[in-house]
């Protein structure tokens, strides 16, 4: 071979190694493309396969042959998740058989579920229902669902197994919270039903939405539900409608008295509505209302108004001086007697008279007693309108030298003051007292015991002479027993008497029934003369003469 054949043979052989080369790159290039392609694939697959496991429900498949392919699987591949293995506690885990699923229910419910699967894999019918496991009598839901291709290629039939406790004991429990909310609305309903008065609702449109049993007989209906329709409304509800506009307007709870026939008998209630905030909405406010039956009470006040008025016109007819300051002082009632008593005239009781200007004007005309504070007197004088809880009595000396009782009591209205004049009174007394002491310094000058007794038999008085004749203890009578404690404490100088009890009824008999002298013998054989006297005032003086 010549030397261009050999070269030219260098370069086929040159070419054909580079070709070679470039093809064993590529191809080398194409491998690893694949390979690539073929790991984003298996981790695409595995990604949904774990997507499919972290789901709450677990799912048994039959995954079919490919028909578009000659597929390698010849027959349909049951295929258990580990979810539905632990859900059902399946002893063979995530190799068990469909038998295995249907081992773990009721007899009943394996049967349906095995109608339900034939039926969708012969005429792709799904279905959804719920079966009990038999060893936890938990329920499952079990749902159906057929995987097809694009291309219509059956891939698998899915069965998902979802456990219903958790959903279970939330109905449960809403279920139970339904019945606990039924029983507070029917004991809520029971309550405003049983009130002895009228309430209702309103919203914040004032239409009626809620009412009790006590409204609706007011209306003579026996359905409430009918009178929160439209109807024909009584007098006393158009009140109530305009008193709910006032309410709602201002914001305030509004009250009206209103009349209403009831059995052909006319009764008086107080109607009142009171706002509040519908829903919790500032621009939402609704109504609650409610009567209150007044008819007991208006006639207790015109009893009272009555009686009152009749209590007014024997004040007027006494000679006692009344006067009724309401409890703003204001002067509401006085009869002639306190006009005279005070010197007033039709003038000073013409203009708005209140006990105050009643107080100055007493002073001016020197007709209270002397008073070195004169405003701290007022003072308290007018916060008896405020704390007085009780009658009070007390005396006032005048200046001219008459004495008053006063008398100062809680009224209805206020306070009532009674004013007598007891200057003759206490005079009197004075003179009745003064004759007492001369009476009492008589008595014990002169020798004879003494002793008086009032007309119950009990010791008024008793004198110096009594004290030494009986030897008697003076605290004992001073303390003024009856007058059988007095004859126990003689029985000293009767000692020698047999029937002591005999001795004082018949010193009894003589004193306060027959009222007849009578003699004693003492112990030591000296007589005493017993007189009894009835005096004027009807008490009775004992006189012991030895």
């Amino acid at each position: 071979m010549d030397v261009n054949g050999l070269t030219i043979l260098c370069y086929l052989s040159v070419v054909t190694c580079a070709v070679l080369a470039v093809a064993v790159i590529n191809f080398k290039i194409k491998l690893l493309r694949q390979k690539q392609k073929n790991y984003f694939l298996k981790r695409d697959r595995q990604r949904y396969a774990e997507t499919i496991f972290a789901s709450k429900d677990g799912y048994f498949a039959f995954i079919y042959p490919d028909t578009a392919i000659k597929d390698p699987l010849k027959t349909t591949k049951e295929r258990c998740s580990r979810r539905l293995a632990v859900m059902l506690d399946l002893k063979n885990g995530i190799q068990s058989s469909f038998e295995d699923v249907l081992s773990v229910f009721y007899k009943e419910d394996a049967e349906r579920l095995k109608k339900y699967l034939a039926l969708m894999q012969e005429e792709g019918v799904t279905f959804e229902d719920t079966f009990t496991l038999k060893t936890t009598k938990r329920g499952i839901r079990v749902f159906a669902s057929r995987i097809n291709a694009l291309d219509g290629n059956l891939y698998c039939d899915m069965l998902w197994f979802r456990d219903l406790s958790a959903e279970q004991i939330k109905i449960e429990d809403m279920e139970e919270q339904c019945r606990q909310k039924d029983t507070y609305i029917k004991m809520l309903e029971d309550l405003i039903d049983h009130l002895p008065t009228p309430v209702y609702l309103k919203d914040q449109h004032r239409k009626l939405t809620v009412v009790n049993k006590k409204y609706a007989e007011f209306l003579g209906v026996t359905s409430k539900k009918e009178l929160l329709k439209e109807h024909e409304k009584s007098e006393w509800e158009k009140a109530s409608d305009k008193l709910s506009k006032l309410a709602s307007e201002t914001n305030q709870p509004q009250k009206k008295n209103v009349q209403i026939v009831l059995g052909g008998t006319a009764h008086y209630f107080e109607m009142k509505e009171t706002p509040f905030h519908n829903e919790e909405k500032l621009d939402k406010i609704g109504i609650s209302g409610q009567l209150i039956d007044m008819t007991e009470l208006s006639e207790v006040k015109r009893h009272f108004k009555v009686h009152q008025n009749a209590h007014l016109e024997v004040l007027s007819a006494l000679g006692t001086a009344f006067a009724i300051f309401d409890s703003k002082a204001e002067l509401v009632f006085y009869n002639k007697s306190f006009v005279d008593m005070w010197g007033l005239t039709p003038e000073d009781l013409e203009q708005k008279f209140s006990f105050s200007s009643f107080l100055d004007m007493i002073r001016n005309k020197r007709l209270l007693p002397d008073i070195s504070d004169f405003k701290e007197y007022k003072k308290n004088q007018l916060e008896l309108f405020s704390n007085l809880l009780e009658a009070k009595e007390n005396l006032l000396h005048l200046p001219d030298d008459r004495t008053l009782r006063r008398l100062v009591s809680p009224h209805p209205n206020g306070l009532i003051f009674a004013y007598e004049d007891v200057s003759d009174k206490l005079a009197a007394e004075r003179t009745i007292h003064e004759l007492e002491n001369v009476q009492k310094s008589i008595l014990d000058n002169i020798s004879e015991a003494t002793l008086i007794f009032e007309q119950d038999g009990r010791l008024k008085y008793f004198n110096t002479a009594y004290l030494r004749l009986f030897k008697s203890d003076i605290k004992m009578l001073q303390n003024l027993p009856n007058i059988m404690e007095v004859f126990e404490m003689q029985q000293f100088f009767f000692k020698k008497v047999e029937n002591w009890n005999n001795l004082k009824q018949h010193m009894f008999h003589h004193i306060f029934e027959i009222c007849a002298p009578f003699k004693l013998e003492l112990d030591d054989a000296s007589i005493i003369d017993v007189k009894p006297l009835i005096l004027p005032d009807e008490t009775i003086m004992v006189i012991y003469n030895q």
